[in-house]
């Protein structure tokens, strides 16, 4: 019965050394390829950062790679073939990782960006819809509706394209409203519109 727990105990040992080993190295490895493959600049404060991960990692993976030996000195060639695996499993996929964590983080800026865009559409439109369905504006400036004025024109394609790429949400969608604000602020100059009242709601 002893001699059932204490190879319990020891696989149970192994185990959990096992998971800690793969778990340090992995996170090691990964990183250790993050900084490499970052645009960050070189020099001391990167070897520093560099030196520490190491360092933290043999920490943690060195007494679970040895306290096993000392116990069963099986544990050593398994627990190290682990941990080499465990590197070159992290190595291969890290740059994955790292571009799948990238893709996610554009993503969500993209979709913050084309949230903000479309409160800013939406406020350009109700800015140019006064100058179509206000009487006083129509006659005030006239202008502001008619496409044979180059202003006027570049205004009304702007909208359109920023139409275009807010039906379906697009990476061009933001530089697409500001490229309508700055039409709509000329159209409203060649207008006549006085400076301070240009770009009013």
């Amino acid at each position: 019965m002893s001699a059932v727990m204490e190879a319990f105990s020891e696989g149970l040992l192994l185990l959990l050394c096992g998971a800690v080993l793969v778990v340090s190295v992995a996170g090691t490895v990964y990183l250790v390829r993050r900084r490499s493959l970052a645009p960050a600049g070189t020099g001391p404060e990167r070897s520093d950062q560099l030196f520490w991960d190491l360092f933290l990692g043999a920490a943690v993976a060195v007494p679970a790679l040895v306290i096993p030996t000392l116990a069963w000195p099986w544990a050593g060639l398994i627990l190290g073939a682990a941990g080499v695996g465990a590197a070159v499993a992290a190595y291969r996929l890290s740059p994955r990782l790292l571009a799948w964590r990238a893709g996610r983080r554009d993503s969500r800026l993209q979709v913050s960006a084309n949230q903000a865009a479309r409160v800013q559409h939406d406020e350009l439109m109700a800015r140019w819809r006064r100058y179509e369905l206000d009487p006083a504006c129509s006659i005030d400036y006239p202008a502001l509706t008619d496409v044979r004025l180059p202003e006027t024109s570049a205004l009304i394609k702007a909208m359109r394209t920023a139409e275009q790429l807010r039906a379906q949400p697009h990476r061009d969608y933001p530089a697409a409203v500001t490229g309508l604000a700055l039409s709509l602020a000329a159209a409203e100059r060649a207008a006549g519109l006085p400076t301070n009242q240009a770009g009013a709601a």
